[in-house]
């Protein structure tokens, strides 16, 4: 049986984790008066903890005596020693969504929870929803993987939450039961921690089993497959997709974003939603996380005038698929959150005719179905970081035509150059994109980082200042 946040008064919770998660758990558990207990392997880390009324016991490898529960951190792999001994006692190990879930059924008005997951486009889905509830007047915040802590916007009483989750946390979750959940799209990653694509999967679609609205990428096989096997009986089934939708769908005709699922009479009504022109950043994968983003808020109520005022207020964030510059008649865009094949694949498929600019660290993802898929619009090919190889081999296979051009790996400045290279490929009409189809740990500290570094040369390029600020 589950331990509710109700009963947690006294209960001795051994908490696993000492980053900010661990913090935002202990503040959070001491609050309800339970006996906390906080673990680490970084002694240094632990003793930041000092003072928040938790014991600290460094190194733990299994649960003291009479803990209730175990609250992980989402990096915690499901083989840690701990965890492993911890659930071959039959205590239940949980993370700090599922914690904030049970929390906020604790209050008189419990938030209203608006999920969403999936490989790519998560981010974006969560701002784009947020800017939508707020444009309705709803007291609304992005939360959970995208940087604000779920637990944390649980305590401070918001009232609407759009969660953006991520397969760690859900496999730690147990009765989370949002309004309404989706799944944008699944593409192998995170294989390591999972250890398969199955349980990757599974971790996934645990976002559906008690939802009330399960919203699903009819373009997406995975998507569907997982709204299919997670959904209750209850649950009301809504889809999207890129073309004209059927009752109880939303989707595009002609440029128009179209709503048959939230109507009174969905055979023969459709509500307007707006129009492809007000969805940024542009391509089809956006288009779909617009939809996703609708049928979330519209499952809430938002009106349809709302959906079209917060896609006009939302705010793309920095990295992906943002317009840097207009140099000689090229654009040149950073899409460096385009961390994997997957997500490149949206930036790279909303272009006619590109030079890009690609590579770092594929961790073992394949490229040659992207390659093959977008080699018609190539102008020209870049490679940078340790995998380039791998992408070059691809696109002597599929577009052997197409101008290519690897860094060498000492390069100072491998971004400027990559740029400059790019620059001297393109012609007026082209588009210049950093969608590196990779991680970028190799040359950059961060995909944020990379995308800096990118906009930096461009600028540059083009005679601005680059605002590098040292």
């Amino acid at each position: 049986m589950p331990l509710q946040a109700g009963k947690l008064a006294g209960a001795h919770v051994l908490v696993a984790g000492a980053g900010v998660t661990g913090k935002s758990v202990v503040r959070a558990l001491t609050a309800q008066g339970a006996q906390v207990t906080v673990t680490d392997g970084n002694a240094e880390r632990l003793a930041e903890l000092d003072g928040l009324g938790a014991e600290l016991m460094p190194g733990l490898s299994e649960p003291p005596a009479g803990t209730a529960l175990v609250v992980t951190s989402p990096g915690w792999r499901p083989t840690a020693p701990l965890l492993v001994a911890a659930a071959e006692q039959g205590i239940e190990v949980i993370g700090d969504v599922e914690l904030a879930w049970r929390i906020g059924q604790t209050r008189e008005n419990p938030p209203v929870w608006l999920a969403i997951t999936g490989t790519n486009g998560k981010t974006t889905t969560v701002g784009m929803l947020e800017s939508m509830l707020r444009a309705s007047g709803a007291d609304a915040v992005a939360c959970g993987n995208v940087g604000y802590a779920v637990l944390d916007a649980v305590l401070e009483g918001r009232e609407v939450l759009a969660v953006e989750l991520s397969s760690f946390q859900l496999h730690w979750s147990s009765t989370l039961a949002p309004l309404a959940s989706v799944v944008l799209n699944l593409a192998e990653d995170h294989i390591d921690w999972h250890g398969s694509m199955d349980e990757y999967a599974r971790a996934k679609g645990k976002i559906h089993t008690h939802s009330k609205h399960v919203v699903h990428n009819l373009n997406d096989e995975w998507s569907r497959r997982l709204a299919d096997e997670n959904a209750s009986a209850e649950a009301v089934r809504v889809g999207f997709r890129l073309d004209t939708p059927k009752p109880g769908e939303l989707g595009v005709v002609e440029d128009l974003l179209v709503d048959r699922a939230f109507v009174p009479d969905p055979v023969h009504a459709a509500e307007e939603l707006g129009t492809l022109a007000d969805v940024r950043p542009a391509g089809p994968h956006n288009v779909a996380n617009a939809l996703a983003a609708a049928a979330l808020a519209r499952a809430h109520g938002v009106s349809p005038a709302d959906i079209l005022k917060g896609l006009h207020e939302y705010q793309p964030a920095p990295h992906r698929a943002q317009e840097i510059a207009e140099v000689g008649g090229v654009r040149y865009i950073n899409d460096s959150k385009a961390t994997n094949p997957h997500a490149a694949s949206g930036s790279l498929h909303a272009h006619a005719d590109i030079v890009w600019i690609a590579g770092g660290q594929l961790k073992g993802a394949s490229v040659d179905e992207l390659v093959a898929s977008i080699a018609g619009r190539l102008r020209g090919v870049v490679l940078l970081g340790v995998d380039s190889p791998v992408i070059a081999a691809a696109v002597s296979r599929h577009a052997p035509d197409v101008p290519l051009q690897t860094l060498p790996s000492g390069d100072d400045d491998p971004m400027t150059a990559a740029v400059h290279s790019a620059s001297r490929m393109a012609r007026p009409g082209d588009v210049v994109l950093l969608a590196p189809a990779a991680a970028s740990l190799d040359m950059f500290r961060s995909y944020g980082h990379r995308g800096d570094a990118f906009a930096s040369a461009v600028h540059r390029l083009a005679g601005e200042p680059t605002h590098d600020g040292g």
